[in-house]
Formats: C-alpha cells, sequence, structure tokens
C-alpha cells in the first residue's frame, strides 16, 4: 500500500483554494508553451521509459531501427496495437502471436530472429523482428509512391503494398487510413519526447472534477456511479474526471498509459495523469494513477478504507506521467491488451 499523507483539518472550502494555486501557479510557469511543440518530422529514436515491457524493449530497440521509416517507437505502437505484448494472441482471423501474422504472410515474411534454427510465430524473438522486417519490406514496395515514406509504409502493411502504388499514397479506405492515423498517434506514446510537450488544454475541467470528490470515501471498483455511492477508485475517477472533458480513457490504470506523451517529471503540468508501479521497467505493471495538480502533488484516490485526498508523488513507486490527449485516448484497442 501507498504511504497515506493528508492535510488534517483542512475544509473543503481551504482545499479547492489549495489546488487553485498550484493550478495557477503550475500554469504561469508555463506561459507561452501552447502552440508550440515538436516539428512532426523530428521524430525520437529512443522509447519512453518502462513503455515497452522490458523483457521486449531490447528486441523493439534494436529492430525498430532496421530501416528509415520505421522507428522502436513506431514498431511498439504495432506491437501494442496488434496484441497488447500478448505473445500468445490469436485473432478470429488467425493472426498469431505478439506480432499476429497470419499464416500465409508468416510462411513468406517470418525469419528467424533469434538465430536459434527455427521461425516460430509465436516466439517473439522471432515475431519482433519479423514485423519489423515486414514493415521495411512494405516501405521497399512502396517507395516511389507519392506522399510520407512511413504513412505509406504503414498503409501497405494493411492493405497491401499495391493498393498504395495504385492510389499514389495512403489509400481511400476507411480501415486503412484510420490504421496509419491510430499507430501514428500511439507512436507518441510509446517514444521518448523530443523537447516539449504541449500542454493539455483540457487538464482544467479534469481537475475541476475530481477537486469537488476530495473526501468521498474509496470504493474498490468505483465508478461514481449512484449505486456505487458516488465513489470511485484510482483509474474510476481519472476514467471520470477526463470525460466531463469529451475524452474517454480506458478503465484500467495501465491502459490509461498510453492515452498520449510522457512529461518527465520536471516538466510536469497540472491534469498530466501520474502512475505508481512496483516495477519500474514494464507499463503493463502499473497499478495505480492520480491527477497531478501541481507542487508535487495530485488529487488520488489511494485505497479502502481512505478517501480522495491530495497526495505527494515522489515516492519509490513513481513511474511516470502521461499527458492525455483526445486522440491518443482514442488511439488505444479497444480489446483489453493482455486479455
Amino acid at each position: 500500500m501507498r504511504k497515506a499523507w493528508l492535510i488534517a483539518g483542512v475544509s473543503a472550502g481551504m482545499a479547492l483554494a489549495f489546488v487553485a494555486l498550484l493550478v495557477i501557479g503550475t500554469f504561469s510557469a508555463a506561459a507561452g508553451l501552447f502552440g508550440g511543440g515538436v516539428d512532426a518530422k523530428n521524430r525520437a529514436l529512443g522509447l519512453a521509459k518502462g513503455a515497452v515491457p522490458a523483457r521486449y524493449q531490447a528486441l523493439v530497440q534494436k529492430w525498430g531501427n532496421l530501416c528509415p521509416e520505421l522507428t522502436p517507437a513506431l514498431l511498439a505502437a504495432q506491437l501494442y496495437q496488434e496484441s497488447g505484448w500478448n505473445p500468445r494472441a490469436q485473432s478470429h482471423a488467425a493472426a498469431q502471436g505478439i506480432a499476429q501474422f497470419i499464416p500465409g504472410t508468416w510462411a513468406t515474411h517470418g525469419i528467424d530472429g533469434d538465430g536459434d534454427g527455427d521461425r516460430d510465430v509465436w516466439d517473439p524473438a522471432d515475431a519482433i523482428p519479423s514485423a519489423a522486417s515486414y514493415d521495411c519490406a512494405m516501405a521497399k514496395y512502396v517507395s516511389k509512391a507519392p506522399g510520407d515514406p512511413t504513412s505509406n509504409m504503414l498503409a501497405a502493411y494493411n492493405a497491401g503494398p499495391y493498393a498504395v502504388i495504385k492510389y499514389g499514397g495512403v489509400p481511400p479506405y476507411k480501415e486503412t487510413q484510420n490504421y496509419v492515423k491510430v499507430i501514428q498517434t500511439l507512436e507518441k506514446s510509446f517514444a521518448r519526447p523530443v523537447g516539449r510537450v504541449d500542454p493539455s488544454r483540457q487538464a482544467a475541467g479534469a481537475i475541476e472534477f475530481a477537486q469537488k470528490r476530495i473526501g468521498t470515501p474509496y470504493l474498490w471498483g468505483g465508478n461514481g456511479t449512484p449505486e456505487h455511492g458516488g465513489r470511485f477508485d484510482c483509474s474510476g475517477l481519472t476514467q471520470a474526471a477526463y470525460r466531463t472533458v469529451d475524452i474517454e480513457l480506458p478503465r484500467v490504470a495501465n491502459d490509461q498509459y498510453n492515452a498520449g506523451p510522457h512529461p518527465s517529471r520536471e516538466e510536469l503540468l497540472p491534469g498530466d495523469l501520474v502512475f505508481f508501479s512496483d516495477d519500474l521497467t514494464n507499463s503493463r505493471a502499473i497499478r495505480h494513477v492520480g491527477i497531478y495538480v501541481g507542487g508535487g502533488y495530485m488529487i488520488n484516490a489511494p485505497r479502502p478504507g481512505a478517501v480522495i485526498r491530495f497526495d505527494k508523488i515522489d515516492t519509490p513507486d513513481y513511474f511516470g506521467a502521461t499527458r492525455v490527449t483526445e486522440e491518443g485516448a482514442k488511439s488505444l484497442p479497444t480489446l483489453p491488451p493482455e486479455a
């Protein structure tokens, strides 16, 4: 359990004032950041801390640099979208393994990534290199098509290279256009940011919702509904807070981690989600989330027997943060990643 910290004897009005001071102070320090950001062409080659499970990180980092159109973060986004890092995943269309190859494609494009003498679609040491190799093969096939080479590569991966060549870029298929957009959006949640991360314009609304729940008793599995007595657990609170600003987050804390880019501890702003884990190498092991309000504090639904309150974020189990974006939330897989 996380160490409890409570502002003793603080009235509801003083609590709201405390949040207001933190939020105003932190956003004042960030004045002038809106409208900034990183050039879309300046794509990060590194991975965000812990975003890829530790057992796959070296593979993704190595093979994600196989060709210029690919990055480790883009490869990670594909694998997460395809299987949620589940090496035993199997779809109704017979797609198999962590990279979701169908048997015919695997027979042609599967490689022996670990050099052990076999090509095993269920072995991530083969499947992850094969996914990267297949991406780069698609990029080569469509290299003369007009448009963004990475978008064309992803479109070829989804619809086949001949469709990209035929239409001179991403084909007008809704599924393919959505696939390209989703993977490139998810890439931002796996990449180590290059430069600053733009502030969230919806953060104030999420904080306003959460601060009005201070003092509400915690309920495991609580979504704040009438049948739950208006009570929440940690991820139920963050989901409900962002729902008020028309951003729909997943229900589970470790899924919420991929709903946007990851600011560093020094770059935190009010409204960022802050995450905690006993395994600081793996975002899938995240077990707790709160809403940052500035000054090193979050609004937090901590545990059974406690109430929603302010807590410090600087603890040994602090994992990292996510600046939630509408596009980021919409790009997350609809199925639980490791179901």
